[in-house]
């Protein structure tokens, strides 16, 4: 075993140590009759175009030329590995087709979480984090004798081995961490990583001043103190440096180990509203919300919002209405939106736009508005019937089973929605 880095490390949803196209056409309504708007589903689709590997954790971004990119963790065996890298597609019909994925980060340890965005000057920003959580199950394998039912094949362990041995004791500490890379040609090259104070799913966002904004959690860290906390970074300078601007209080009762996995947009009156997977034991599992009115400097005590399920991203319309789109894992499995129509004040019901998953491990949706006004959603899925809830792997202690379970079958796929408002 190798010794554990200096650098203090959160354990991200006890980080993730539980875990882990044919086109169709309808018209679908509100479930309840009075606030969900009615939408139609275009188009279900997988786009991921690498059928051997797991992809997990994408985001969708709009250029101001119209082009679309997609990044997302690629690579991979399963939702915890070693072999995770940063990759990208690119699509300039609206999502009709999508280039080949390119890498754009490979590191030698799991790269996880992508997010993406583009700046005013052109820039592409990309954001990940690094994990070495893939040892336990790694560590646990070796123990096992070849009669175990949990037992790894050995190629299997002799992959997740030399994966491992890329890199030694004493270059942990430089890898890991939360991460940006940018690109001033539209994707076609990036620079080398370098580190931000925290991180969050989807990335960054661009406010109407000019700044940019990252709300996020401090995963890794040299202070004790700070790690687990969320709050806001600003950049002045086209996402090179980022300096820490805020936190967000956290609620009576929590514990701000339990906010997770941060997505803000600015409204069109000026406040800036940011979304908050929550684990504390009030509100378990949904997402609450906190709100600024000066710019970021100060944020309200985040407020549960009636919405089961996460992580959330969200984007600001042009009509200036605000769509939040996320995972929904548990029965119907799936991808929910809601509408908010007074800046994110209250929010709609939900908008079922997927609710036919057959596996938990699902979700990280993200949306843009195309050309024409409809949206284009992308989310990872697990498509298979036997993995079941994840839930109910962590409240058994059986983690290791799901993962054996699962082994042989399809890895998980990035999926895309083309759908539209109706009414």
């Amino acid at each position: 075993m190798q010794p554990t880095p200096p650098r203090t490390a959160l354990n991200r949803r006890r980080l993730f140590g539980g875990a882990v196209g044919a086109a169709s056409a309808w018209s679908l309504g509100s479930r309840c009759s009075h606030a969900a708007p009615k939408f139609r589903v275009e188009q279900f689709r997988t786009i991921s175009q690498r059928p051997r590997f797991y992809h997990g954790w994408p985001t969708v971004t709009r250029r101001h030329n119209g082009d679309l990119i997609v990044v997302c963790s690629g690579g991979r065996d399963a939702h915890v590995c070693p072999f995770g890298w940063l990759e990208m597609m690119r699509s300039a019909d609206q999502g009709q087709t999508w280039s080949f994925p390119t890498v754009a980060l490979d590191l030698p340890v799991d790269v996880r979480d992508a997010g993406v965005m583009e700046t005013a000057r052109g820039t592409l920003l990309a954001t990940t984090f690094t994990s070495f959580a893939y040892e336990k199950w790694l560590q646990d394998a070796e123990q096992r004798t070849a009669a175990d039912p949990l037992a790894w094949s050995p190629t299997k362990l002799r992959r997740w081995r030399a994966a491992h041995r890329r890199i030694g004791a004493a270059e942990r500490e430089r890898v890991l961490g939360h991460f940006m890379i940018r690109s001033s040609d539209g994707g076609v090259t990036w620079s080398a990583a370098y580190r931000c104070p925290v991180d969050s799913p989807h990335g960054p966002i661009r406010l109407d001043d000019g700044r940019l904004l990252y709300p996020g959690k401090i995963i890794y860290g040299r202070s004790q103190a700070a790690v687990g906390r969320i709050g806001v970074c600003e950049s002045n300078d086209d996402g090179r440096t980022w300096r820490w601007l805020s936190e967000i209080p956290v609620r009576p009762g929590d514990s701000f180990q339990g906010y997770h996995e941060l997505h803000a947009t600015e409204t069109a009156d000026g406040r800036i509203v940011t979304q908050i997977r929550n684990h504390n034991e009030a509100n378990e599992k949904e997402t609450i919300q906190s709100e600024s009115s000066d710019g970021g400097q100060t944020w309200s005590v985040p407020r549960p919002i009636g919405v089961w399920g996460f992580p959330s991203h969200l984007l600001r319309l042009r009509d200036d209405r605000l769509i939040m789109t996320y995972g929904y894992r548990k029965q119907p499995l799936g991808v929910q939106a809601r509408i908010s129509s007074d800046h994110g004040r209250n929010w709609s019901d939900p908008i079922a736009l997927h609710d036919r998953g057959t596996s938990s491990d699902i979700g990280y949706p993200s949306t843009v508005q195309l050309d024409d006004g409809s949206f284009l959603t992308v989310w990872y899925e697990l498509m298979n019937s036997v993995a079941g809830d994840l839930d109910h792997y962590n409240r058994i202690g059986r983690d290791e089973a799901w993962f054996k379970m699962t082994e042989h079958l399809p890895p998980a796929v990035l999926r895309q929605a083309l759908w539209s408002l109706t009414g």
